[in-house]
């Protein structure tokens, strides 16, 4: 690998020259770090029982998650059509915790968490601690219910569950800890978490990041090949980039009464305890929970109900580590005058400001600014012909001002989710200037992950036939797909190289065209230490 010259860039990006004694040392030198590396990722990983999570009434009611399917088990599923809904839950018959979520508060030393159950006892609390047999710390929590779709007999069509909030606090940064819930008179089986390191850390961090999720059988099947992947290693948590649940539509169509279907809510939670159990699930909204026509008269309200997200949690930020996460909500205006293009804009100056404590600033939003699909495409601030509602102002600000932030603060990375499809950038800026390099990057590499189990934008919406990419990619793209589902994952290496993976839905390994080693330009960082780094992931990757 060291001597390879001009290796394709769409796998591991590098260019080295003639082989020599020293990097003959280092090369294997480094096959035996990345043979400890992955040992220790074995031995870190969470081992995840699905039995666990089949919950119920202790009577004659229970209800799972059918992580165990694959795709011949499932009706209508084939690429790009993700079929129908799972079976839902009836969140009213379950008397256990469920739908377990932890997220971050933007202080290391906490841990927000959330949970539902079907009736309140004098003990709603959760316990933790460092170590499995001794949690000895307790979070009480606050508990709120809502109702949904008011009948003309003055009922609702939907009462959701009691659902609780807890904030654990004084959390050691970067170590392991556990929990247990006690809420309803039950007892939840010890989980455990690891706690985001301090700000500045040069601990490598991993995260998923996912889009426009859902319940389909493909949701199921992504989901559970995330659960695979937690059992080889530890990831500090999950960035879902909106569309979460599709509760606005059920088995194809908006229901009679014109409002969401509050059990698809209930489904998705319980479909993505597993993961948000264990790690924080931290998300933003999309036009599925903000839009007033695409959210089914959500307007928000369903998602501020459910989620514990920082700040008005819509657009807020958070740090894990070395690397600082900012939100934003591409359904809100973001010019200059806006009340979001005011934060971000002082939220960016800030972070850069300490970008010796923070070398990595990454944005997560819904709408992508940068797609080569022509369904959707490059978000504008205003709705394309394919959106099916009521003609909306355009908001503002949209991409133009925004992009000039992201150029002005130095923005790494930007995911996205949206449009249904897989693709990731070469560094790009001002729409047509790019650069087909990850060494010495300069500019915001985009990632659309928008394939996490809806319908994938194969076909242009009313054919079957005009593919919803043209021919030939446009320069700024670098890799996609809109015919595979799936998840994304950063590896954030050191304080210059995110490794960057696509993994294709029920497929062991990455394939190389998904699979890429970004590198920051640092004159503090050498040749050798460069070298070096580069030959650990390659051997990582091909063992």
């Amino acid at each position: 690998f060291l001597c390879c010259k001009n290796k394709p860039s769409s796998g591991i990006n590098a260019e080295y020259g003639a082989p020599n004694v020293i990097s003959l040392l280092l090369y294997y030198s480094a096959v035996m770090i990345c043979l400890g590396l992955l040992l220790l990722a074995v031995v870190q990983g969470v081992q995840i029982e699905t039995d666990q999570y089949t919950v119920g009434d202790g009577a004659g009611y229970t209800y799972s998650i059918p992580y165990g399917k694959e795709l011949k088990d499932y009706e209508g599923i084939s690429s790009p059509a993700c079929g129908g809904e799972i079976e839902q839950m009836e969140v009213g018959k379950i008397n256990t915790p469920n739908q377990i979520r932890l997220s971050y508060t933007g202080d290391p030393t906490e841990m927000a968490i959330t949970w539902t159950t079907n009736n309140i006892v004098h003990i709603e609390e959760v316990r933790y601690g460092l170590m499995e047999n001794d949690l000895n710390n307790t979070a009480v929590s606050i508990s709120h219910q809502y109702q949904w779709d008011k009948m003309d007999d003055g009922s609702y069509h939907y009462t959701s569950g009691f659902i609780h909030e807890a904030l654990m606090v004084n959390l050691i940064p970067g170590k392991i800890h556990y929990y247990k819930i006690y809420s309803n008179g039950e007892e939840t089986e010890a989980r455990r978490f690891l706690a985001a390191p301090d700000p500045g850390s040069d601990t490598p961090v991993s995260f998923f990041h996912v889009g426009d999720v859902g319940t389909f059988g493909t949701s199921v099947m992504v989901t559970a090949d995330m659960m695979k992947r937690m059992e080889e290693q530890d990831f500090h948590a999950m960035i879902h980039c909106g569309d979460i649940s599709y509760a606005n539509k059920f088995n194809g169509s908006r229901p009679s009464r014109g409002f969401a279907a509050q059990k698809v809510w209930d489904t998705w939670g319980q479909m993505v305890q597993p993961i948000g159990s264990h790690m924080p699930y931290m998300v933003t909204p999309g036009n599925h929970e903000l839009d007033p026509y695409d959210s089914t008269k959500e307007n928000a309200t369903i998602y501020q109900k459910r989620f514990i997200m920082p700040g008005n949690e819509r657009y807020y930020t958070f740090s894990v580590g070395m690397v600082h996460f900012v939100s934003v909500c591409t359904d809100e205006s973001i010019d200059k005058e806006s009340t979001q293009g005011v934060w971000l804009e002082k939220t960016l100056q800030k972070i850069n400001a300490n970008r010796d404590t923070w070398p990595w600033l990454v944005v997560f939003q819904h709408r992508p600014i940068y797609n080569s699909n022509n369904i959707h495409g490059n978000w504008t601030g205003k709705n394309t012909p394919q959106y099916d509602g009521p003609d909306l102002p355009a908001l503002g600000g949209w991409p133009d001002h925004f992009e000039s932030l992201l150029l002005k603060y130095g923005v790494d990375l930007v995911l996205a989710g949206h449009v249904h499809q897989y693709e990731r950038s070469w560094p790009v800026w001002n729409r047509n200037n790019t650069r087909h390099s990850y060494r010495d990057v300069t500019a915001p590499v985009h990632i659309t992950c928008g394939h996490g189990g809806k319908s994938l934008y194969k076909y242009i919406k009313g054919t079957d036939k005009v593919d919803g990419f043209n021919s030939t990619a446009p320069p700024f793209s670098a890799a996609r797909t809109n015919e595979l589902w799936g998840h994304c994952e950063l590896e954030f290496l050191n304080r210059t190289a995110v490794r960057h993976t696509m993994r294709v839905m029920g497929e062991n390994g990455v394939r190389d065209e998904f699979d890429a080693i970004i590198v920051k330009a640092n004159s503090a960082v050498t040749v050798v230490q460069q070298t070096i780094f580069m030959a650990i992931i390659f051997w990582c990757r091909e063992l």
